[in-house]
């Protein structure tokens, strides 16, 4: 089905897109999975209808650069800081196991030593672009184990871009005159020199430039565009991917005042562009050898789904984070990504493997991703059914995530606050003023060490974990008070700390009125509507300003 224009092509795609998006939302399937499998009809082994592969891919990538520079444009520098060393450990130590076993699996089935290397390199590379997606839609992206996921991707990206030069500087011919060695050598100067003029940036240019262009919110936005796409470019050229660059030029602006702005603002057109990554990635996936690859695909793709998460919950138990901060985190290494089928597509071009192993690695990326979509959409209801299985994974004392900073007696507290996020922090400073005795749990250390200078009580951990709950000093308090505005984290929290027996008051957030309504049904003491609260406030002080 070829159409003489190019508009005309997209219109179809989109169509089949809007209809298989309505199928998947009644069947109550991930449009992720929508959208690939437009992609896969619109291809050469559905109904033919893309010919412009450039025009979809080039409207993709500019939806990846949105996409990954919005998740910088979000982060904190002391982020790094403090998730660094766990990002490092498992982005690591997932990429050397992931290649050791695989290696033996891929060996054990009889494959030549040149494709095991490939495909077992393959397989320890996962979709940044996917994970960060889904993420954000379950508004996790936040969370303990999304800051951790998200360290561990980007640990994976530049592992994945060091392997595809190497691999370009091999693939020359020229081992003996150290080109290897050169190619890295050059590329981690130009990265030392990438990083170090963003900086300076950041720190001279863009505040003041961002400030000029603030007064105009159209020109503010299309500036965010322009230096997403433009750094993303630099840093593709540079010999960088454009997913890395994207986010670094996220991060550069993420210390500005401009950045909720901007970040709000980009949603809509990340998420339009996003389409067209997927349709592309879809349509580009080759089965026509595939048929006699079904069985190891098979065996593979459970390694991929089963034995990766394994290894990130094991390396996260080590380091004293608990099995669901684990568990969660693990889940987003369970597929591969559009870096092995680059990783692939190249040594095939090299002569290095044949189509048989391409084709393997296209059917094992079919499947990881498909089924790891739906794991972690529904990570939680696995956890619940896991979660005693996985006990194993976890440290009698998961340090990290139970120990109680300060000094100060847990014995003697009005109140637990959870969530010190701008609206938690202004309400924990005024109910300081007053006297009254907070404990505060987060898991941001920065606001944890802000609120200890200070003589307060704090614990760091994630309140969507259950077990965390179990380890609270509910007893100590006769009131609970959540400031995170998730309904259905707010009502898991209320119902699990019913079943504890937990006697004392509790306050729930509310994002709008759908949500008050759901917490006064459920039986909450008092329920918080900040924007309400705020805008009443407001009215009050404008009639007493007119008074």
């Amino acid at each position: 089905m070829v159409f003489e224009h190019v508009f005309i092509e997209i219109a179809a795609i989109l169509v089949l897109a809007t209809g298989l998006g309505i199928l998947g939302l009644l069947l109550r399937q991930p449009l992720i999975v929508a959208f690939l499998l437009t992609g896969v009809l619109s291809g050469p082994f559905g109904l033919g209808i893309i010919t412009s592969y450039d025009k979809i891919e080039l409207l993709g990538h500019i939806g990846i650069a949105l996409l990954l520079f919005v998740v910088g444009l979000k982060l904190d520098l002391h982020l790094i800081r403090t998730t660094g060393p766990v990002a490092l450990a498992t982005g690591l130590g997932q990429i050397v196991f992931t290649i050791l076993f695989g290696f033996i699996i891929t060996m054990g089935m009889g494959m030549p030593l040149i494709s095991s290397i490939y495909v077992s390199v393959a397989m320890t590379f996962s979709s940044t672009i996917i994970i960060v997606k889904l993420l954000s839609d379950k508004k996790e992206i936040d969370s303990l184990h999304g800051r951790i996921a998200m360290g561990f991707l980007i640990v994976q990206d530049i592992v994945a871009i060091l392997a595809l030069i190497v691999l370009t500087a091999l693939g020359g011919g020229s081992i003996g005159d150290q080109k290897a060695a050169w190619e890295i050598a050059w590329i981690t100067g130009k990265g030392i020199a990438f990083l170090a003029s963003v900086g300076l940036l950041m720190r001279y240019v863009l505040p003041g430039l961002t400030g000029m262009l603030a007064r105009s919110q159209e020109l503010l936005v299309l500036f965010a565009v322009t230096w997403a796409v433009f750094i993303g470019a630099l840093g593709d050229y540079l010999g960088f991917s454009k997913e890395v660059g994207a986010f670094l030029g996220g991060i550069s602006l993420a210390s500005t005042p401009y950045r909720e702005a901007i970040g709000s603002r980009l949603v809509s057109l990340r998420d339009f562009l996003l389409l067209f990554f997927f349709i592309d990635l879809g349509s580009r996936l080759e089965f026509s050898t595939v048929g006699p690859q079904l069985g190891k695909a098979a065996i593979l793709s459970l390694f991929v789904l089963i034995g990766n998460p394994l290894i990130i919950m094991t390396i996260m138990g080590i380091m004293g984070y608990r099995r669901r901060t684990g568990f969660l985190a693990g889940l987003t290494v369970a597929q591969i990504s559009e870096f092995s089928l680059i990783l692939v597509a190249l040594g095939l071009g090299l002569g290095h493997i044949d189509r048989d192993t391409t084709g393997l690695v296209t059917l094992i990326g079919v499947t990881t991703i498909f089924v790891s979509t739906y794991m972690i959409l529904n990570s939680d209801a696995l956890y619940r059914v896991l979660s005693p299985t996985i006990r194993i994974f976890e440290r009698k004392s998961p340090y990290r995530e139970i120990e109680t900073s300060g000094q100060c007696d847990l014995t003697d507290i009005d109140m637990i606050l959870v969530g010190l996020g701008t609206y938690g922090s202004g309400v924990a400073e005024d109910l300081f003023k007053r006297g009254k005795k907070i404990l505060g749990v987060d898991f941001d250390p920065q606001a944890l060490n802000t609120w200890q200078s200070r003589g307060i009580s704090v614990m760091f951990g994630d309140a969507g974990d259950p077990e965390f709950l179990d380890h609270l000093p509910l007893g100590c308090s006769r009131w609970f008070i959540s400031m995170i505005r998730d309904r259905r984290l707010n009502l898991e929290i209320f119902h699990h700390l019913k079943d504890l027996g937990y006697h004392g008051h509790m306050v729930l957030s509310a994002g709008n009125d759908e949500d008050a309504e759901a917490y006064e049904k459920a039986g909450v003491h008092l329920v918080l509507r900040p924007y309400r609260h705020v805008a009443q406030h407001a009215s009050s002080e404008i009639t007493d300003a007119m008074r």
